[in-house]
């Protein structure tokens, strides 16, 4: 047999899985919280993603909205460090681990704290869509 027993491109079949009513809010809250369409995050979700984790995206981001970053610090918990990492991997723990950092330096350094999240949120947004 020289046939595959699957097919190659899943696009569609993951495109149906984000459009569905449960998957379509849980993207359309993600975009909206990284500040990009919800086309964009459909896109980086269906080229990143495997078909088990597009399926458990809904749960899994409800997970993460409960539970992620409740360890007293609010700067992690605003940027999403954990729930972007474990919950709904779109970034790599190295590099978030280093955009927190910098962050919290930037807070430390007399920053606006506002602009400081500001930039740490563009941080993300740069590492999600790379």
């Amino acid at each position: 047999m020289t046939g595959y027993l699957y097919e190659k491109d899943l696009r569609q079949m993951k495109y149906n899985i984000l459009t569905s009513t449960k998957h379509d809010e849980a993207v359309r809250a993600i975009a909206q919280r990284l500040g990009l369409t919800d086309a964009k995050l459909r896109m980086v979700l269906i080229r990143r993603f495997d078909m088990s984790l597009l399926e458990n995206l809904g749960s899994r981001w409800e997970m993460g909205q409960q539970y992620a970053d409740n360890n007293d610090d609010p700067v992690a918990e605003e940027l999403g460090c954990e729930l972007f990492t474990r919950f709904v991997p779109l970034v790599d723990p190295q590099v978030m681990q280093s955009i927190c950092d910098e962050t919290r330096a930037m807070i430390g350094n007399e920053s606006s704290r506002d602009e400081a999240i500001a930039r740490g949120k563009a941080r993300i947004r740069e590492a999600v869509l790379s």
